[in-house]
């Protein structure tokens, strides 16, 4: 049985997780939980892991997947839940990713920089690859990112993360999506479809939406997680 702090803190990860598609961070988990220090923050995420109610993966910071939800957070009463998953009709010769077996790890390519603030240069391939958990990924094809800018903040996203993306060409509303503008600059921003415009939002009140119409820009991919290296 789970004391109050201890849900509070797993309905506000679960809740980040849906809404952001990473994880907050301990400064945000602190804040919303009204503590003084971190340390509490440790003390309750470790009573959450061994209760078997989220996994920490592969010693990455920030790296946090909920595994069930107590009946209190889950009316339902099912163990746990399942992500949605949009398929991406994005064509590609390359040959599909195999899905990695639990608690393994698999290198995807890095493929450069992504914007999250001013504009930089269009993805570009390379030759470097970055390991992560295996649990991160899903069906479909996936690349890495290191995002440049501060202009996602507010999501959990800072300047030298590596983002995971999961190839697609279609977005719903609220997604973290990599766009690309006028076929040239790349960024990552949050999607939002009004008629035939796209809003593409920042996570900082210190940058504007920008609003372009729909021909202008093209989903290339959804986050789907994080790493963080200190």
């Amino acid at each position: 049985m789970l004391t109050k702090k201890q849900l509070d803190l797993l309905e506000f990860i679960h809740k980040r997780i849906q809404r952001d598609g990473v994880p907050p961070s301990f400064d945000e988990m602190k804040e919303a939980l009204q503590l003084r220090s971190k340390s509490g923050i440790h003390r309750l995420i470790t009573a959450l892991e061994e209760r078997g109610y989220i996994r920490r993966l592969a010693h990455r910071a920030r790296a946090i997947e909920v595994t069930r939800l107590p009946d209190a957070l889950d009316p339902s009463g099912k163990a746990g839940f399942e992500p949605r998953v949009i398929d991406g009709d994005r064509p590609d010769s390359r040959p599909a990713q195999a899905m990695p077996l639990e608690g393994s790890a698999m290198d995807l390519p890095l493929l450069g920089r992504i914007a999250a603030g001013t504009p930089i240069e269009a993805i570009e391939d390379g030759q470097s690859h970055v390991s992560v958990p295996g649990a991160m990924v899903g069906n479909g094809k996936h690349y890495a990112l290191e995002v440049k800018g501060d202009s996602m903040i507010n999501a959990g996203i800072n300047s030298g993360d590596v983002v995971i993306i999961r190839e697609t060409s279609h977005a719903d509303n609220g997604d973290i999506v990599v766009a690309q503008v006028d076929g040239y600059e790349a960024t990552l921003k949050r999607f939002r479809r009004a008629g035939d415009m796209i809003a593409l939002e920042a996570a900082n009140p210190a940058f504007e939406t920008r609003i372009l119409p729909q021909g202008q820009i093209k989903v290339q991919g959804k986050l789907v997680g994080l790493i963080r290296t200190y």
